[in-house]
């Protein structure tokens, strides 16, 4: 019998990495896919991918952007959780002006809190966390301390440095790469199993012509 394998994606630690890669196509990425794509299809087989984000607020085209990638992970069984922005006040060191700045809140939580779950129901054998932010090793030692037998694999994004204090409790890591992630996209148009449409993908994200993702 196969291991039951879950991943926890951090959707901005995740977006802004592939983000740097300067391939904006890359971003209509199909998260199911790159899960089984990663867990080792004879031992493990993918029962959970959880992706968390939040909107960013006041842009309307970013958010219709957020919505059809939305739509077209959950058609493809993907579990995604909102948080929320704030804004907040900032200040210059140097000339003591202020003024708001948008901060995302509850992303860090959704993660911890859904691995922390599935651990305690027994929904997984094996989680993957998607994230190089290490503020996510509470959630890595918590599982460590009080689910030891649950195994826990740290994977980087693409272009980004594993956390060391992540793999401290890690069992395994793994680098989530610029391939992989090309060979894991949506089409154009993602359909619902009555065929219908489940999620477009924005004229941003169209890859250049001729583009063809690597063998």
């Amino acid at each position: 019998m196969r291991l039951r394998a879950a991943f926890y994606i951090d959707g901005f630690n995740l977006y802004h990495a592939i983000s740097d890669l300067g391939e904006p196509w890359l971003k209509w990425v199909d998260l199911w896919k790159v899960a089984e794509t990663l867990a080792p299809k004879v031992t493990e087989q993918v029962v959970k991918v959880v992706f968390c984000t939040a909107y960013y607020p006041g842009d309307s085209n970013k958010k219709w952007r957020h919505d059809q990638y939305k739509n077209a992970l959950e058609i493809s069984g993907v579990e995604c959780l909102w948080g929320h922005y704030v804004h907040e006040e900032r200040e210059c060191r140097n000339c003591r002006s202020t003024w708001s700045s948008p901060g995302e809140k509850q992303t860090d939580i959704n993660i911890a809190l859904s691995l922390y779950h599935d651990a305690f129901v027994d929904n997984f054998d094996v989680a993957y966390l998607v994230t190089a932010d290490s503020d996510q090793a509470a959630t890595a030692r918590f599982l460590s301390t009080h689910h030891s037998k649950k195994r826990l694999i740290t994977v980087a994004p693409p272009g980004r440095n594993f956390s060391a204090n992540i793999e401290r409790f890690a069992a395994g890591r793994m680098q989530l790469t610029k391939e992989t992630i090309a060979r894991s996209l949506f089409p154009q148009i993602k359909l619902d199993p009555n065929g219908n449409a489940h999620g477009r993908r924005p004229r941003e994200y169209d890859p250049p012509s001729g583009w063809t993702p690597p063998p």
